[in-house]
């Protein structure tokens, strides 16, 4: 199988599965699966982030990838005697992009109901109603029952989640559209650069993280157990080369390569990442001519922004793939971009030495 095939089936696979924040109960065991014939150790905290274990060499000095499992989507809040659904958002879920899309809701025990999300008709709502975006109290889900009580026989219960009903499809060249890229996509590079990584003197631990779309929770909790030296997290970017955008405001484009991380969140709120750690990426990808952009964003963040913080200080960075309409069931990359990811991931563990890993963890001055 061509690596193509290969990228495109195991996204395939990842984003089939519905796994909102919290939820990840059905990608995890997947990530279970794929990550255990290639690692020394693996094991899944009380959290539920994937954690496996592959030691270097030389046996001195962490490194940590990340990258999270979990989806937007929404939790239902409330069934209504006539049998709809009102739901609240899970993550960064914007109300423009749920208005008449197709669901698939979760049950507690696995059973899967395919719903849709409905607004009162056009035709009886006021003109001044029309201009705007609904709120999220005025949707609902449609699952097509007539009553609560059908909902309660179907094991629909509040408390379960729903998600957007939609399969990869493939666009022109090595493009592909989907849900949940962000960032399952993130997951699949991770475990192709695991899969492929030749010796290495660095133990190095691989984490599909949870709960990375409410506040980086998994992140946070599975680096304080590993400790790690250096981490990078893996996750998409923001590809800006869309009409309405100036050239000028481009953050990245689709098919130039995977995006170092210098800077992300609002005003440079999110991760600085370290200038060793950029530096050394970049100098890695020259070395094994792997394409790579630089990404200065203004908005959103990564794991790696907390995993920053970890007890007294990590060096992190960031390998993003750039990726078009994120948060919709319509996000778009390029398989280019993702096999490169993971050639830059790869490499860099490769090529990382204790010797390096302890330069960047600091001096003593005296």
């Amino acid at each position: 199988m061509s690596w193509r095939n290969e990228y495109l089936e195991l996204v395939r696979k990842l984003t089939s599965l519905h796994g909102t924040s919290g939820r990840e109960d059905s990608v995890r065991d997947l990530v279970v699966d794929l990550m255990k014939p290639h690692v020394d150790k693996l094991w899944v905290d009380v959290w539920g982030n994937v954690v496996g274990y592959r030691k270097g060499s030389k046996g001195a000095g962490r490194i940590m990838l990340a990258a999270h499992m979990d989806e937007i989507g929404l939790f239902i809040s409330h069934i209504e005697d006539d049998g709809f659904l009102r739901v609240i958002p899970v993550g960064g879920v914007l109300e423009r992009t749920l208005l008449y899309q197709r669901v698939v809701v979760k049950t507690r025990d696995g059973r899967l109901y395919r719903g849709v999300i409905g607004l009162k008709p056009p035709h009886v709502i006021k003109p001044e109603e029309a201009q705007k975006v609904p709120e999220i109290r005025e949707l609902f889900i449609d699952v097509g029952a007539s009553s609560r009580e059908e909902v309660e026989k179907m094991g629909i219960r509040v408390g379960d989640i729903a998600v957007f009903d939609r399969d990869v499809a493939e666009l022109s060249g090595d493009r592909i559209t989907g849900k949940a890229f962000d960032d399952r996509v993130g997951v699949a590079v991770m475990l192709k650069a695991l899969e492929s990584l030749g010796e290495h003197q660095v133990d190095v631990y691989f984490v599909a993280t949870v709960q990375e779309e409410v506040g980086l929770k998994g992140a946070r909790t599975s680096s304080y157990g590993i400790s790690p030296d250096v981490a990078l997290a893996i996750d998409v970017t923001i590809a800006s080369d869309v009409p309405g955008v100036a050239k000028s405001e481009w953050f990245t484009r689709l098919g130039y390569g995977p995006a170092i991380k210098v800077v992300d969140g609002r005003n440079a709120s999110g991760l600085i990442a370290h200038p060793k750690v950029v530096d050394f990426l970049v100098s890695v990808a020259e070395k094994r001519k792997i394409p790579y952009q630089l990404d200065v964003i203004s908005g959103g963040t990564t794991d790696a922004s907390i995993i920053a913080l970890n007890k007294e200080g990590v060096a992190a960075g960031t390998i993003s793939i750039p990726s078009r309409y994120i948060h919709s069931p319509v996000e778009v990359v390029d398989l280019k971009d993702l096999y490169n990811a993971s050639l830059l991931a790869k490499a860099f563990l490769e090529e990382a030495t204790p010797e390096w890993v302890q330069s960047v963890k600091g001096l003593i001055v005296k």
